[in-house]
């Protein structure tokens, strides 16, 4: 982003350069408040609604707040395992054998599993299918050691991964996302026998928005209802998906294909839910809605209802000369003695229903301080398309701002047309003129 100080007298916006953190500072959202979108209360202790393809935040409260997790941690494995695949280091019909570890934590059935056997080897594909239908933690350690060779080596390839993404409130203990009381003596170096997985509303939904957009095909397995863990054998297990607003479920909502569901007494319940409707995907994140495992679908209904039927995508580049109260840039020594400018392209956001753009829009541009003179004008030769600095967009009712906590709403700005530097004669006369009107401005 631009970063050179110049200030233009304008009527309706500003025309600005400031030092980026200074400029961004200013225009961006105040971040750390926990401000709530118009008209939705969410019964949770935290929630976050995104837009998939902007980033944008259309709801919030306590969005930074780091809490319990539970099976949510998976999203992580998940996101792992894929990535080894990806790289060619582990294949789906691998065959993997079942440590103690893995085995003691599969045959807790107070917990969600399927059975594994010491005596027997399971396909990373079957481990998996388990993790993410059922959210089996036998299958999930089995995975993680498989990949790592231990479940706290793992635990460190997930921290790596999640600070990857910018996540930095995680605090991450296992690979399941269950209480450490039940991992016994495998515990994570460093933690204790009542931690748990913990982030924000915000860094979980980081997460799962890196989940659909390296790895979509998650959603295929996701988005499974029901299937039966080794069909005709005696260990088979029929495996009921924990999210219940998938087809056929109890909270079918329509275009529902993910993603994790997750309960621990510390953590309540909670969902990272996804759906796509009409060429829009939403991501939704409720954190701690309590004991009863219904809320979390019952507030992501409403949630989505919100995300999908109050917003709306909307250009906001559209006579945005006007806004600016538009004037030329200045140039030096050029053949003519100004440049216009336009957006790059079209630029849209989403903004609420019942909001005036006319009133709620504020604009301003950044020049590109790498092509600007101490003076405010830019230096010929310029080449048409030239990009000269960005048209940046501020919307009232986008407070919490993006999940990219620094991200402006904001589009390149081009010549619209060439400036050929002035010959020798010219950039001679140039100086003249701006010399005895510095000398004039002084009396």
């Amino acid at each position: 982003m631009f970063n050179q100080k110049i200030k233009l007298n304008l009527k309706k916006s500003t025309i600005i350069g400031a030092s980026s953190a200074a400029l961004f500072g200013a225009l961006a959202p105040n971040l750390g408040q926990a401000v709530q979108a118009k008209s939705l209360d969410v019964d949770a202790e935290a929630s976050i609604i995104v837009d998939f393809d902007t980033g944008q935040i259309l709801q919030g409260q306590d969005i930074d707040e780091p809490l319990g997790i539970a099976s949510m941690s998976k999203m992580i494995v998940e996101y792992i395992l894929f990535e080894e695949v990806d790289a060619g280091n582990i294949s789906w019909d691998k065959e993997v054998s079942i440590s103690d570890h893995a085995y003691q934590i599969s045959q807790n059935y107070e917990l969600s599993n399927v059975p594994l056997r010491i005596d027997d080897t399971y396909t990373i594909k079957e481990l998996y299918e388990a993790m993410a239908i059922y959210s089996a933690n036998g299958a999930t350690v089995a995975i993680a050691e498989a990949i790592a060779g231990s479940e706290p080596e793992f635990v460190d390839r997930m921290i790596e991964t999640v600070e990857s993404f910018g996540v930095t409130d995680a605090s991450l203990v296992n690979a399941t996302g269950l209480n450490n009381e039940y991992l016994q003596d495998n515990l994570y170096p460093g933690s204790s026998e009542s931690d748990e997985n913990m982030m924000s509303a915000r860094s979980a939904a980081i997460i799962a928005n890196h989940i659909l957009t390296d790895y979509p095909e998650i959603l295929e397995i996701a988005s499974t209802p029901t299937k039966t863990f080794r069909e005709g054998t005696v260990d088979a297990v029929n495996m009921v998906n924990w999210n219940w607003m998938l087809p056929g479920m109890l909270f079918e909502r329509e275009h529902v294909d993910g993603l994790k569901t997750g309960t621990t007494d510390l953590a309540g319940a909670t969902f990272a839910g996804t759906a796509e409707e009409e060429g829009r995907r939403l991501i939704t994140v409720v954190l701690n809605s309590g004991d009863d495992k219904t809320t979390r679908f019952v507030e992501t209904d409403k949630m989505m209802d919100f995300g999908f039927d109050e917003w709306t995508m909307q250009e906001v580049t559209e006579n945005w000369e006007d806004r600016l109260d538009y004037e030329p840039l200045a140039v030096a020594n050029g053949k003519e003695d100004t440049v216009n400018f336009e957006p790059s392209e079209t630029l849209e956001m989403l903004v609420q229903l019942d909001d005036n753009i006319e009133e709620d829009l504020n604009y301003s541009v950044v020049w590109n301080p790498d092509i600007l003179t101490e003076d405010g004008s830019v230096e010929a030769p310029i080449a048409k398309g030239m990009e000269l600095g960005e048209l940046v967009i501020e919307y009232s009712g986008n407070e919490l701002g993006y999940l990219e906590k620094d991200k402006v709403t904001s589009v390149p700005l081009v010549a619209t047309e060439a400036v050929d530097k002035a010959g020798l004669f010219g950039q001679a006369w140039n100086w003249m003129v701006s010399f005895f009107d510095s000398i004039a401005s002084r009396f």
